[in-house]
């Protein structure tokens, strides 16, 4: 018999942090592509509302909205009150863990999941998007249908596809962990098609570069600086709003950036802060 490090058992994960497969939550979203799939997935299916971004500096974020009621996508958030879902490395040794580590119980993380840590399996860390658990979650109670044209964003998102090739074993390893290796997972028909073969992908991928852009295929939405200022923000000061606001410079966004953040753009940015204490 397998045990929880060989497959996750969704069942445990699911009554552990219920609240992931809950309808009308807000959100919160790192600002690139993962964590825009992220946002489509959850508010299609679950009905959830983007509500701000966050790139571990800035945080925007609809005014209205408290902070304790937001689900934070992509990213993992040390505070006993936040939930979160992120999927980096966190914890460099199992020796070394701090005494509030209690502080992200409420954050879905499957490297902890696995208890990989960066000191002893920085190289088998988790390979694959945020985007990837997810649907692998809502899979366990939801029929979650991938169409054709998913794929290729599917595993363009978070360099996922250089992974696969440039790490075969370690991808394998965790594909088996979310179960895509078996037919019934939603995430077969992304990893395990046979619509695909090596030469068809690459002509796909190729076709998706070629909607980003040749020159840049970065798909992160910059909005604050290595310092951590505001930047790609355009503050507003209409007489028109009950209170000033932002919004993004678009002119500033490439062809793959607009076409995912186009989605989300239906709220105004009412607030920027820091994450309190």
């Amino acid at each position: 018999m397998e045990n929880n490090l060989d497959v996750l058992n969704y069942s445990e994960l699911i009554k552990k942090y219920s609240w992931i497969l809950e309808k009308d939550h807000y959100c919160i979203l790192s600002p690139d592509s993962d964590g825009l799939l992220c946002g489509l997935l959850m508010s299609y299916y679950l009905n959830w509302k983007v509500v701000g971004y966050y790139d571990g500096k800035i945080l925007i974020k609809d005014k209205k909205t408290e902070l304790n009621d937001c689900i934070f996508l992509d990213m993992e958030i040390f505070r006993d009150f936040i939930r979160s879902a992120g999927h980096h490395i966190v914890i460099y040794s199992q020796r070394l863990i701090p005494e509030l580590w209690t502080n992200l119980n409420q954050c879905i993380q499957p490297n902890l999941l696995r208890g990989y840590y960066g000191q002893t399996h920085f190289k088998t860390k988790y390979p694959l998007g945020m985007i990837h658990l997810l649907i692998g979650i809502l899979n366990n109670r939801i029929e979650i249908q991938i169409g054709m044209e998913s794929i290729c964003p599917l595993l363009f998102t978070d360099g996922t596809f250089k992974n696969l090739f440039n790490y075969p074993e370690n991808c394998l390893s965790w594909l088996h962990y979310l179960g895509a290796d078996n037919k019934s997972s939603a995430l077969h028909k992304i990893f395990f098609n046979e619509c695909y073969t090596i030469t068809s992908l690459m002509i796909a991928l190729k076709e998706l570069f070629k909607v980003i852009g040749q020159d840049d295929y970065s798909d992160k939405i910059k909005i604050s600086t290595r310092e951590g200022k505001i930047d790609g923000l355009q503050k507003e000061n209409s007489v028109d709003t009950p209170y000033p606001g932002f919004y993004f410079c678009f002119d500033r966004f490439n062809n793959y950036q607009q076409t995912f953040f186009s989605l989300f753009c239906q709220f105004r940015i009412e607030a920027l802060l820091p994450l309190p204490n």
